[in-house]
């Protein structure tokens, strides 16, 4: 079966491939040509899911303001 495309993956789809991408590759069980194409894969769900993220913060902010609620400001882990 192929994969689908990570473009077309929604957030909860690309993470969950992540978390397989990332117990294989910590499995220690995969061919070193594999590790790489997986964790090459694994980078690109990972940006994916850090897109959608963001873009999901973007649209919360725009709501909270057009309903004159306060504005946000990113969490900054100190």
């Amino acid at each position: 079966m192929a994969k689908k495309p990570i473009e077309e993956m929604s957030f909860e789809e690309a993470l969950a491939e992540l978390e397989s991408v990332v117990d294989r590759l910590e499995g220690g069980e995969v061919a070193l040509e594999d590790s790489i194409s997986l964790y090459e894969r694994g980078e690109a769900l990972r940006k994916h899911c850090e897109d959608r993220l963001k873009s999901a913060e973007l649209r919360v902010e725009k709501i909270v303001g057009a309903a004159g609620g306060p504005s946000t400001e990113p969490f900054e882990a100190g």
